[in-house]
């Protein structure tokens, strides 16, 4: 049994249908109800950051996943309780989404909690794997109304090229390092297969919609100000820094999608097409 937090979220979906397509049964967590979990997958209603609720959730299960909401990033019980939970409970294999940003800007004060949380599964005495990501593809659905109503995308640094993933190669790849042996200990840093520019991500989305889409940029006030509508404040500046002057090993494309998967990551353009009702 595998139990995957984040279980609604553009990562946890996928990761659920891959598991459940691979005979695995699921436990599917997440703090709000799940509308009919599918066959092979038990929903539970339990809180990451209360490792208290957790316990029961994890009794029986062999792995677990671990993706923290932004919400969590800033407080929550100590990651040793939850990881000290599952290890008590008979789990055995954790994998735990992170970030780039803990390999490329170890100081960055918005991703201590994530810090906190590889040094608690290194440190658990479970076989663990540790997915760090850029970007994800889906960050571009914070356009869809705008492409919607008026046809124009809204965005700083137009012209920086960052390698977006697609959340469903994530996921993917979760579902095998969850369920295959010769990954425990490792880091795989998840990535795109090419650097892609906001403005480029614009045309993109022009092309499968098949109209013309304005690219306006926005200073990086304005960007701050919108993001600060869905983002924790803590995550916005660090998050606009690294879209706007990313270090060289943040615009690095990395193989480890395809050496995972056994095939190239999905571009840009895969994300788009699949995504495409939410432009339209």
């Amino acid at each position: 049994m595998i139990v995957v937090t984040g279980a609604t979220g553009n990562v946890g979906r996928p990761l659920i249908e891959a598991l459940t397509e691979a005979g695995e049964q699921v436990v599917a967590v997440s703090r709000r109800p799940l509308p009919s979990p599918a066959e092979g997958v038990r929903h539970a209603q339990a809180d990451l950051g209360n490792a208290r609720s957790m316990r029961p959730v994890l009794e029986g299960a062999d792995a677990f996943f671990i993706l923290l909401a932004g919400e969590l990033l800033g407080h929550g019980e100590a990651a040793t309780e939850l990881l000290t939970a599952a290890k008590d409970a008979g789990v055995e294999r954790v994998v735990l989404l992170s970030s780039q940003i803990n390999a490329t800007r170890p100081g960055v004060p918005s991703h201590g909690r994530l810090r906190e949380f590889e040094e608690a599964v290194r440190g658990s005495g479970l076989d663990f794997t540790i997915l760090r990501a850029g970007g994800f593809a889906s960050n571009a659905f914070a356009w869809a109304e705008s492409v919607r109503a008026d046809r124009t995308v809204f965005a700083p640094f137009g012209d920086v090229a960052l390698p977006v993933v697609d959340p469903a190669d994530i996921a993917a790849a979760a579902a095998v390092v969850l369920r295959e042996d010769g990954h425990a200990g490792r880091t795989y840093e998840l990535t795109g297969p090419e650097a892609i520019t906001p403005r480029r991500q614009a045309e993109v989305i022009a092309e499968a919609i098949g109209e013309e889409v304005a690219f306006v940029e926005l200073t990086r006030e304005a960007a701050h100000a919108h993001m600060a509508q869905f983002m924790p404040e803590e995550v916005i500046p660090g998050t606009l820094d690294i879209l706007g002057e990313p270090l060289p090993a943040e615009q690095r494309v990395s193989p480890d999608v395809e050496k995972i998967l056994s095939r190239p990551a999905t571009p840009f353009s895969g994300w788009v097409a699949r995504s495409l009702p939410a432009f339209k």
